[in-house]
């Protein structure tokens, strides 16, 4: 982490907490997924965030957006776990709401047709993909962490040429 964590934090989810069992620690890791997006839904700024079309989905009684904020691979169907992503799925929300904190990186990529996305990436550690609507409220698109330094390397420079482009825009260049 690049600038120690954030009191808003919460701490990480860990699948030794629940004695190793996979099935008991994906319900509570889902159950925190639930409470944060669907019982109660979350807010990026004044708008909030909703859950549309394929997000409506299950896949053995789960949305299908968690699935994709909790697994990893290029292949839909062929997707596995990923305990990183597990763990920091408390983090998704309050990351969100506090996106306007230090320690979160915002900038905004336009996707073409799927739209501008800002993206949130807290102490270079956790990112989240969100989605512009079109009445202006927000998607969840995905979540993972950027441990890896390669990684780092990438979001990085895509933070800073967003900083950059935006500055220069700024000054009216």
């Amino acid at each position: 982490m690049t600038g120690g964590t954030p009191a808003w934090l919460p701490p990480l989810m860990e699948l030794a907490a629940y004695g190793g069992n996979w099935q008991q620690y994906i319900d509570a890791v889902y159950a925190v997924f639930y409470g944060d997006f669907i019982a109660r839904r979350a807010r990026y700024g004044s708008r909030e965030i909703l859950f549309l079309g394929y997000d409506g989905q299950l896949l053995d009684g789960k949305e299908r957006r968690f699935w994709h904020c909790v697994t990893e691979g290029n292949i839909e169907e062929d997707r596995v776990p990923d305990l990183r992503r597990c763990e920091r799925v408390p983090w998704m929300r309050p990351v969100i709401e506090n996106a306007s904190d230090v320690p979160v990186d915002v900038w905004v990529e336009d996707q073409g047709r799927k739209g501008l996305r800002p993206h949130l990436w807290v102490n270079e550690e956790y990112l989240i993909v969100l989605e512009r609507l079109w009445k202006g409220d927000f998607r969840l698109i995905t979540t993972f962490h950027t441990l890896e330094d390669h990684q780092v390397r990438k979001y990085r420079r895509r933070r800073d040429e967003w900083i950059k482009k935006n500055a220069a825009s700024e000054d009216g260049a």
